[in-house]
């Protein structure tokens, strides 16, 4: 039986879905690809041809590819059981180690995705303050609930706290219920929190937003408006969460939310959420309490489901082995360091950003602290630089820009990216002169 050809596979691909792709990816026709394994930090498409990965599954990945502990454990679960919609030993063992390490979770649940834990999140906030309002930040994406979708990629650029839908399909109504700051300006995010305090039920916040880390003090003025006007902080930790640091963005950056989402690197590449926070906060979702006005109805048919959640114990081992985030880190510094002294050396205005194993380059001579610092760039350029490192078998999102390093990549993957990082940014400047 011969292997099918990558013409072949697009094809098929194209013809059942919308773009050839299941969201995001946004490639032309002829780089539409479609991977057949991945091992560490490689993937192998249909045809044979092998990709560095930095998307390693929109960083769910962290552990790298069929990582042995993660598949072991998954194999030796599915012998006994995919799915019970119950409690069970992983994901009870699981919960008790999240609660563990999360001070802001006293109570725990799990889900299927981040999307998920994030939207119970909100509707958790609004229950237990009786408001009906939640602040997000522009550009920040919580999912793809309402909230998460709004003023995500706006053109419009409104003044705030005006939100602007960034897609369709969404009631208009929505939009009187999300406010939007900007990243990064505590000033005016405490302001907006003061002037809809009576109205307010939370603030929802990636503590790293995108690629673009908190300015010092960000964080801790933002919590101390919400505990002044008795208002709600979610962190959003679907991409911090185990990334950061073992506990996330809330030790690396030292501010404890109310309630936490969780997802992405959690389940080392099977799907999952979870949500937690104070017990009285949590609690609400009590069956017991049906009936009651502060009831709030919370389910999932595969949260908390024991080949996730033992894939989830196998990752956190790896977490939890000496050194990984010094590892994690120490990468993030090498190639963001390496992508600048590329970028320099040809004379680029251009911004390299991120954080821990995060990376993102910005054509711009301005400093990128929020969404519409990040806009002004040269958008186009970026996505130019993005799909000629496709071509040259860097696999990635090239609709985002994001960067994933994972424990499987090393100072010579970074290097023999960095080889056609340099490589690609000759050709895009000679294809735009």
């Amino acid at each position: 039986m011969t292997e099918p050809t990558m013409h072949e596979t697009a094809h098929r691909s194209l013809r059942v879905f919308p773009a050839g792709s299941n969201g995001e990816f946004n490639l032309p026709p002829e780089l539409c690809t479609v991977i057949a394994r991945g091992e560490g930090c490689e993937v192998k498409d249909t045809s044979g041809n092998t990709f560095l990965d930095f998307s390693m599954g929109w960083g769910s990945v962290l552990v790298g590819h069929a990582r042995p502990e993660v598949a072991e454990a998954v194999v030796r679960q599915a012998a006994l059981g995919a799915n019970f919609a119950c409690v069970n030993e992983n994901s009870l063992a699981l919960a008790e180690e999240v609660c563990r390490v999360s001070p802001a979770c006293d109570r725990l649940r799990f889900c299927a995705s981040g999307t998920e834990a994030t939207m119970y999140c909100q509707r958790l906030a609004r229950a237990a303050t009786g408001r009906r309002m939640i602040l997000k930040f522009e550009g920040a994406y919580h999912g793809a609930n309402e909230v998460g979708v709004t003023s995500l990629f706006p053109h419009r650029l409104l003044d705030f706290p005006r939100p602007d839908p960034s897609s369709a399909g969404i009631p208009p109504a929505v939009a009187d219920d999300i406010l939007v700051a900007p990243y990064n300006n505590s000033d005016l995010a405490a302001r907006i929190i003061a002037e809809h305090a009576r109205d307010l039920a939370a603030v929802i916040v990636e503590p790293l937003q995108r690629c673009t880390p908190p300015k010092e003090g960000f964080l801790e003025r933002l919590r101390a408006a919400c505990t002044a006007h008795d208002v709600l902080l979610i962190f959003d930790e679907v991409v911090t969460g185990f990334r950061l640091a073992y506990g996330g963005a809330q030790e690396y950056y030292g501010v404890i939310p109310d309630l936490v989402a969780y997802g992405k690197a959690l389940g080392g590449g099977y799907p999952i959420g979870g949500f937690g926070g104070r017990a009285d906060v949590m609690d609400q979702v009590r069956e017991d309490r049906l009936g009651e006005p502060g009831y709030v109805w919370v389910a999932s048919t595969l949260g908390g489901n024991p080949i996730s959640t033992a894939a989830a114990r196998a990752a956190l081992g790896v977490f939890r082995e000496p050194g990984c985030y010094e590892h994690l880190r120490d990468l993030g510094r090498y190639l963001r360091s390496g992508m600048r002294r590329v970028l320099e050396e040809h004379q680029e205005q251009a911004q390299v950003i991120g954080d821990g194993p995060l990376a993102q380059v910005v054509f711009s001579a301005d400093p990128v602290n929020d969404y519409r610092s990040t806009r002004r760039g040269d958008g186009a350029k970026g996505r130019a630089l993005m799909l000629a490192l496709f071509r040259r078998k860097i696999f990635l999102n090239p609709m985002g820009t994001k960067l994933y390093l994972s424990v499987a990549h090393s100072h010579d993957v970074c290097d023999r990216f960095l080889d056609r990082f340099e490589d690609a940014l000759r050709a895009v400047n000679l294809d735009r002169e």
